[in-house]
């Protein structure tokens, strides 16, 4: 059986896609989170060209280009679509921008009021921009090479739509959530049903393989991580599997600590990104061989600094995977302080293990 996107080559070429076969490879695929970003100065230039981070990603002939950077210089085993997670309440309707060196500021929605602002029928023009941007990187990337697609779990979104920007401690989503538990379940209710249509869309334009980012699952305690994280991962999940059987759901609930076990046993995930704090020997012993493929977990400040400790890091990692169906990665996105020959030395040291 075939796995994957409806376009291109059969997904059983692809190498990225082995562990979710079943195979455990001796060098394994490897992809980076972030790896079209401001590290690269051809990505510098094409942002400068496209005038804005949101014209970026609405802009299909750009973010191609910019998803496909990072292949032309490393042959990386998958390529993952440009765009951003906030990409979902700006199709809803809510306001957001980016302000150079501060991030995003979204106009806040902390009441039934501001969510009546959302209407989940705008979607389409935006979400068929990115579409578009996925039909291109399947006619464009080699043969070989995986797409992934993704969206913000609704817990890390819904924190950005709430408090107006990123924070440190997520507090006005995790009060709105105590205090009005109902009224902050239409709003992630509201998430859920537009991130399905989201990656189902993504998914017929040609994505082989689907990740949901969960940045923010670890500022909350057991009980409301079960309710906020696992219950709308799975939801999205099952929704996805319903239409796509095929395609692996890859979910990323950084900052889970233990809980990952939960998170992975509950949502159904086919395979799972462990961050940076997390030990590789949690990587490589917490699962049966069969129940998941683990992804992870490189410190990206590593990746900065470079040279021997790093190719040591890189060993270690890979000594204690060996033999699991793994994929090398980071424990986050790479930073934009990365030189660029670091990520060079990175792939050649994974690769050089025959």
């Amino acid at each position: 059986m075939a796995l994957g996107g409806e376009g291109g080559l059969k997904t059983a070429e692809r190498k990225f896609l082995a562990p979710f076969r079943g195979e455990a490879l001796k060098v394994p695929p490897i992809w980076l989170m972030r790896q079209a970003g401001r590290y690269l100065p051809e990505y510098r230039a094409t942002r400068t060209e496209a005038g804005g981070f949101l014209n970026l990603c609405y802009t299909p002939a750009l973010a191609a280009e910019v998803t496909l950077q990072p292949i032309r210089r490393y042959g990386f085993d998958a390529a993952i679509l440009f765009s951003d997670i906030l990409v979902v309440p700006d199709a809803l309707g809510q306001e957001v921008r980016f302000e150079e060196g501060e991030g995003p500021r979204l106009d806040p929605i902390r009441s039934a009021t501001d969510l009546s602002r959302l209407d989940v029928g705008a979607t389409g023009t935006k979400f068929a921009l990115v579409a578009e941007t996925v039909q291109r990187l399947r006619q464009d990337l080699p043969a070989e090479t995986a797409l992934i697609g993704f969206c913000g779990a609704p817990w890390t979104v819904a924190t950005y739509m709430v408090q107006g920007r990123g924070s440190p401690d997520q507090a006005e989503a995790r009060l709105w959530a105590y205090r009005d538990p109902e009224g902050f379940a239409d709003l992630i209710d509201t998430l859920v049903e537009t991130s399905v249509e989201y990656l189902d869309l993504q998914v017929k334009a040609g994505a082989d393989c689907l990740q949901i980012f969960d940045t923010w699952a670890g500022s909350l305690p057991d009980d409301e991580f079960d309710r906020w994280v696992v219950a709308p991962t799975r939801q999205i999940r099952e929704a996805i599997k319903d239409r796509h059987p095929d395609i692996p759901v890859i979910g990323f609930p950084r900052g889970a600590g233990a809980a990952v076990v939960w998170y992975v046993a509950e949502t159904g995930v086919d395979g799972v990104s462990f961050d940076t704090a997390a030990p590789p020997f949690l990587m490589s012993e917490t699962f049966e061989e069969d129940d998941v493929v683990v992804q992870g977990n490189l410190d990206p400040l590593l990746l900065v600094a470079g040279g021997a400790r790093l190719d040591a890091r890189v060993d270690e990692i890979l000594d204690l995977m060996q033999g699991k169906r793994f994929i090398f990665n980071l424990g986050h996105g790479i930073v934009p302080q990365t030189p660029p020959e670091h990520v060079a030395q990175l792939v050649e040291r994974v690769r050089s293990r025959r």
